[in-house]
């Protein structure tokens, strides 16, 4: 088995870490425990260069970084080479059957040379340059033909499909039916990426989505947050793999989802992040949608969108749901036992005690008997 995070961001990107790069992402996904993290923002040219420079081709479609960049680390356990496999995230606005429609999507691709080909048809519709994940006015249906034209092989997600604003299902400016928004393409779409604010058991009460496989990733904008949320695979370390996993929906071959718990996500609950209102629906129903503190519209998060699409009740497991557990990263788990801050300096000694002596993030969260744990810690 090996472990994706898939959907991240590089220093390119707006609100992201100048340290996400090439060398410290494969570093701290090294110290988490993952096997393939996706590149992020392919479509930025400066990116695509210094990507082009610092890899090395591995197995087919994935890369790995070559040795004169990679930083020493004293993790534990057995040497990790992680891989990156090509991927990006774009920012589609446009209108669609009378309303504006904010939607992001994730695509992955086998290598450099589609990214590039990718890349030089999407500068005739906008801008590439200014952002890793570039805003373009173009209809996601148009998106997905003119990915599958450039590279039939691609595979194109719907990121973080609840979030409120910018995603397929979201309240305010997405759809209430993925064949509204993908139309006839609708059979290219195989797997849809829950987000931090989700998790399977939500997204189990739409019979809609039981043909897709549901995904999970971090979407980080720092080295220290990937990993928040991963894929497990049980196949093999290699695009036609991996490919095959998430079309494969009734195989284990793709086998399940490392989750966080969806309360933690910012966008779970209804509320006003300024006016400190934090609701559950029946909250905001019981308020007639008002915040009670300035007496604007109560901003809807997901809970409550899942609940207005869903066609059944709280608890429903299909018969074809994947496995998935939620943690708590390692650094939380550590600051709530010592009483300090999460970015305190005593609880980053005691994280790199830890990996230094235990292993890897997932291995001690996942796999490290409790008694070795109480003894190290």
């Amino acid at each position: 088995m090996f472990i994706a995070d898939f959907h991240i961001h590089s220093k390119y990107s707006r609100a992201t870490s100048k340290d996400c790069v090439p060398e410290s992402l494969e570093l701290w996904a090294r110290r988490k425990g993952l096997d393939l993290i996706g590149t992020g923002d392919f479509t930025h040219p400066a990116w695509r260069e210094e990507l082009s420079k610092k890899l090395v081709p591995s197995e087919e479609g994935l890369y790995t970084l070559k040795d004169e960049y990679r930083m020493p680390d004293d993790v534990a356990g057995e040497e990790r080479r992680p891989r990156f496999i090509l991927s990006g995230e774009i920012s589609s606005i446009y209108k669609k059957n009378g309303k504006v429609r904010k939607v992001h999507n994730l695509i992955l691709l086998p290598g450099i040379e589609q990214a590039e080909a990718l890349s030089h048809r999407l500068e005739a519709i906008g801008n590439l340059h200014s952002d890793g994940r570039p805003i373009l006015g173009l209809d996601s249906k148009d998106l997905l033909e003119i990915t599958l034209d450039v590279c039939p092989e691609a595979i194109f997600i719907p990121a973080h499909i609840w979030t409120p604003h910018f995603s397929l299902f979201g309240a305010y400016s997405g759809f209430d039916d993925i064949k509204e928004c993908f139309e006839d393409l609708t059979g290219y779409i195989h797997a849809l990426e829950t987000g931090l604010s989700s998790d399977p058991p939500m997204n189990w009460r739409l019979s809609a989505l039981d043909k897709y496989t549901l995904v999970s990733n971090s979407d980080a904008h720092s080295p220290g947050n990937l990993a928040r949320e991963a894929n497990i695979f049980n196949t093999s370390l290699s695009w036609p793999h991996i490919s095959e996993a998430l079309q494969n929906r009734n195989t284990d071959e793709f086998y399940g989802t490392i989750e966080f718990f969806p309360e933690e996500g910012k966008y779970h609950y209804d509320g006003h992040r300024n006016c400190k209102v934090c609701f559950k629906p029946s909250d905001t129903d019981a308020a007639s949608g008002i915040c009670p503190v300035c007496g604007g519209r109560i901003t809807v998060g997901v809970l409550h969108r899942v609940e207005s699409l869903a066609d059944r009740e709280e608890g429903f497991v299909p018969p074809s749901a994947k496995h998935f557990e939620s943690l708590v990263p390692l650094p939380e788990v550590i600051s709530a036992s010592i009483g300090l801050g999460t970015a305190s300096v005593k609880v980053g000694k005691k994280y790199n005690e830890l990996l230094h002596s235990l292993g890897p993030e997932f291995f001690i969260l996942r796999e490290a008997p409790l008694g070795d744990i109480e003894r190290k810690a």
